[in-house]
């Protein structure tokens, strides 16, 4: 079986963030920026609002 090239392996892995980032969106920030700011910020919207942890978690991953 080929390798898969190095694009597709990035994509992938960005998908499977993205997923992440939807059901559990602190989780995902971690994974993508460990212990930093963005995760604690992460975690404080989605204890307010699921939505705005969400919203601010695919942000974090697409710009990182």
């Amino acid at each position: 079986m080929a390798d898969r090239p190095p694009a597709m392996a990035d994509r992938t892995a960005t998908f499977v963030d993205l997923v992440i980032a939807i059901i559990l969106p602190p989780l995902g920030v971690f994974l993508k920026v460990g212990c930093e700011i963005k995760f604690w910020i992460c975690l404080l919207l989605s204890f307010f609002g699921y939505l705005p942890g969400i919203i601010y978690a695919v942000w974090v991953i697409v710009n990182h």
